[in-house]
């Protein structure tokens, strides 16, 4: 621990979200029957963050006389998130191929929201649930290790 040179964290792919390519669902194939692959951009934690952030709302509790609840000198909220629509949006954010804030592919599905785009062009549980593991997976939100127990549990 002699050379604590701060150097080492001054890291190039610190800085830029790298793509990785994975497998996509095995109904979307190409003209020559090939499974399409999908490019993942592995976005920051900050940017995950942010997202995340975005649908989260807080609202100030009251009491039964309408005070606010205050505890240590803070006042106390209520913290409601939804999940669900951060993870779209993540997914969106995520995915470069296909690239879900397209124009022309949200219009072929008439969305106008892009958390809406999972849903449409991933309309099958099968397809959205792959596609939202390999997104999971990359951004390194879930343990590789969870689908294998999943499966010895399965067994059991």
């Amino acid at each position: 621990m002699a050379n604590k040179d701060l150097r080492y964290f001054m890291r190039e792919e610190a800085k830029v979200e790298q793509i990785v390519t994975v497998p996509g669902p095995e109904s979307i194939k190409d003209e020559n029957g090939n499974v399409i692959q999908l490019e993942i951009k592995q976005l920051h934690n900050d940017t995950i963050a942010k997202i995340n952030e975005m649908y989260e709302s807080k609202t100030p509790l009251k009491d039964k006389k309408g005070n606010f609840i205050v505890q240590n000198g803070n006042v106390v909220y209520k913290v409601e998130r939804d999940r669900n629509k951060a993870a779209r949006h993540l997914m969106v954010e995520a995915l470069v191929y296909p690239d879900l804030k397209d124009k022309k592919l949200m219009e072929y599905f008439g969305c106008v929201d892009i958390t809406e785009m999972p849903l449409k062009v991933f309309p099958t549980n099968k397809e959205y649930g792959h596609v939202s593991k390999q997104v999971l997976k990359v951004l390194g939100l879930t343990e590789e290790d969870d689908e294998a127990k999943e499966t010895e549990d399965a067994k059991n």
